[in-house]
């Protein structure tokens, strides 16, 4: 089916993800305008929040060549520069940060800091193997979609990126009223070896630290979030692809706080948090999509 055809088959109503950025924007618009003399580059993001939605409209209302493909695919970039601005917004907002309360937390519930009780196994190859795992987050998370998308499963695969950019927006909602930078920002004085890899270690994590910028983006932990979702979701694929998900989830939760990204506490809200959305997103994406 040509391009066109395809666009114009699925209409010039809002889908359920159109109705959730479109609510998410709406929310960070108002933030924007709330605390307008205090974020220095308030006048570029109300910019781009307008044009955003602007070409979402064009497409949705206006369909052409473009139209089927961008409507499926453009949650992605939206929830990704989504992300791009909270750290511009929660500075300004939220003076200070949570995260002496979310390591008090901790420690009240193991009697320790995890990452530092986490230096006596730690080794080279066992920094490099997790290190690795955590930085192939977004593309495990991707996997899921590009396999429903390749086998033209287009009714799983709007539900995928609803449901996932459902769970990236409530995380940030959560960064926002809950602003921490990690341990290894605030328990660095107690650490008594520094991580080291072999090989890819160094490289991964600057290359991380320069696309996160000084985000304040502990908690809820969105990659134990988020990988969970995507491996509840990957049944829709197939048994196999279940189980291999359900691995990777269980070493990416021990990862994040194995190599000082997160406080354990962070990774329990993660859990919590999509446990909730994998309970109640069926019925409110039906919702949002029967009136579309």
């Amino acid at each position: 089916m040509d391009s066109l055809l395809k666009a114009q088959s699925a209409g010039t109503r809002f889908w359920a993800v159109d109705k959730l950025i479109a609510a998410y924007f709406a929310f960070t618009t108002a933030l924007i305008l709330g605390w307008w003399r205090a974020i220095p580059e308030a006048g570029g993001l109300l910019a781009w929040h307008a044009a955003a939605i602007a070409l979402l409209l064009l497409e949705i209302k206006r369909p052409n060549r473009t139209s089927w493909l961008f409507r499926h695919w453009y949650p992605l970039f939206y929830v990704a520069a989504c992300y791009k601005e909270m750290a511009l917004l929660i500075p300004p907002i939220r003076h200070g940060s949570a995260d002496q309360w979310l390591a008090n937390l901790d420690f009240r519930l193991w009697g320790v800091h995890p990452t530092v009780w986490l230096e006596r196994i730690q080794s080279p190859g066992l920094t490099e193997i997790l290190q690795v795992i955590y930085t192939l987050f977004v593309p495990a998370v991707l996997l899921v979609a590009f396999f429903l998308w390749s086998r033209r499963r287009y009714k799983e695969f709007q539900y995928y990126a609803f449901l996932i950019a459902f769970g990236y927006l409530v995380s940030y909602v959560g960064y926002l009223l809950v602003p921490a930078r990690g341990p290894r920002f605030l328990l660095r004085h107690l650490q008594h070896i520094p991580l080291q890899g072999l090989w890819l270690f160094r490289g991964m994590q600057d290359t991380l630290d320069r696309l996160e910028s000084a985000h304040y983006d502990c908690f809820p932990s969105g990659h134990t979030e988020l990988t969970i979702l995507a491996w509840w979701s990957s049944q829709m694929i197939g048994n196999r692809l279940f189980w291999v998900y359900f691995c990777y989830t269980l070493s990416i939760i021990f990862a994040t706080v194995y190599l000082r990204y997160h406080y354990s506490v962070d990774v329990l809200a993660g859990a919590v948090v999509a446990t909730a959305l994998i309970s109640a997103t069926p019925s409110i994406y039906r919702r949002l999509q029967e009136r579309a």
